[in-house]
């Protein structure tokens, strides 16, 4: 941006919500690092990273920077739910193929299919993936065991036909870090395994989150940021939502999500809830909500607007999210756009990533700089091309306090 603003930021504290990953919280303070030095070399500011620990199971590192004359320490706390995510990948091969047959009905059934179709094309060919594959997968190796029960013949043929079969499904199943088909049907299912409404499990621990979350706002930073990037964006926003129910009065917060795919929850007949969190943020004038996407990210719904297309948009108070995009072909070089082209889990973190001609977005300024979210977008409106359009098949909000 080019307009001049104050730093009014010495001291923040930056919660970060990670999507459904079952990886350690390590790699995303060895991407911080790594980015963080590449973007302050190329934007000509100071950054330093320092300190890890998992003490009390809140996995943080310390953040120093030094921009326009302006120094600011910040503390990255990553909020861990990847023990969640790992425990629901356990599934077994013929459960899996029922979660698949379960989710798809649900989507189908629910009319929320059709309509995120209608919404953007691109993630939902990203869903109907693992569809493919694993339907796929099942078709082949079935075919593998009837050509061989057929050639030998007998109740012999068809023992070893059943058995060419399931091993077959085995292999798939173990290079699954090829095709990332397990991985992915699992993260649909598990936001779907109730209809859309949050799963108890996890519900339990954004309690956890939120009690720590207002134990932060009583200290003395300047600024309190909820990051969430691809599906932790839902989370992010039924933290921030639970934290607004119990603080009337948060001025300090600041809600930050990236990548995400809010909708494919959202459009569910059961996520009222979430429904509700949207819209109450949404008409929140004093917490600053910035939500930034990419049309080159094919796995989240760029561009749109997550409360008005979810159908529960204030006609007469909605004041977030203000929606950006990352414009990967404007702000990353010729080389990184060709090298990441087919790279598409690379495409998704890119929000996490260095820039190598950043205009308003800075992932390292924003969760480290000496400006608030607030200040740096204040008198930033959506893009132009945001979509607005309410595509959800069900909007009923639940009823709560706040």
């Amino acid at each position: 941006m080019t307009e001049v603003i104050s730093p009014n930021v010495r001291r923040r504290h930056v919660f970060y919500v990670p999507g459904y990953d079952p990886m350690p919280p390590r790699r995303y303070r060895e991407l911080y690092r790594v980015e963080g030095k590449k973007q302050a070399e190329i934007s000509g500011y100071s950054l330093s990273i320092k300190g890890a620990t998992g003490q009390n199971e809140r996995y943080h590192w310390m953040v120093n920077t030094h921009i326009d004359g302006a120094e600011t320490d910040t503390r990255i706390e990553f909020l861990l739910w990847n023990d969640i995510v790992f425990d629901s990948m356990r599934n077994s091969i013929p459960q899996t193929y029922w979660l698949l047959l379960k989710t798809l009905w649900l989507y189908l059934s629910s009319g929320a299919l059709g309509a995120l179709r209608r919404l953007r094309r691109a993630p939902i060919l990203a869903a109907m993936y693992p569809v493919v594959v694993l339907m796929g997968q099942i078709a082949f190796s079935a075919m593998l065991g009837k050509v061989l029960g057929g050639f030998v013949g007998g109740a012999v043929g068809l023992t070893l036909g059943v058995g060419l079969f399931y091993l077959m499904l085995v292999l798939f199943r173990r290079l699954d870090k090829h095709f990332f088909a397990y991985y992915l049907l699992h993260d649909f299912a598990f936001w779907a395994q109730d209809g859309g409404a949050m799963p108890a499990v996890l519900g339990r621990r954004v309690d956890q989150f939120c009690d720590r979350i207002c134990e932060v706002l009583d200290s003395d930073v300047d600024e309190v940021l909820i990051v969430g990037h691809s599906s932790g964006a839902h989370l992010a926003v039924v933290l921030a939502a639970e934290v607004l129910r119990r603080r009337a009065d948060a001025p300090k917060l600041a809600l930050l999500t990236l990548g995400q795919a809010i909708p494919v929850t959202s459009f569910l007949p059961a996520a009222s809830d979430l429904r509700r969190d949207l819209q109450q943020i949404s008409k929140r004038e004093d917490v600053k909500w910035l939500d930034v996407s990419a049309p080159g990210d094919g796995a989240c719904f760029a561009l749109s607007d997550p409360v008005s297309v979810s159908g529960v948009a204030s006609q007469t108070h909605k004041y977030g999210p203000t929606v950006i995009s990352a414009a990967f072909s404007q702000t990353l070089s010729i080389e990184t756009q060709r090298g990441t082209r087919w790279k598409f889990f690379r495409r998704h973190i890119q929000y996490l990533c260095a820039f190598e001609y950043p205009v308003e977005y800075d992932y390292f300024k924003i969760t480290a700089g000496p400006v608030s979210l607030k200040a740096r977008f204040a008198h930033r409106l959506s893009t132009a091309s945001v979509i607005e359009k309410a595509y959800s098949p069900h909007t009923s909000i639940e009823v709560g306090d706040g």
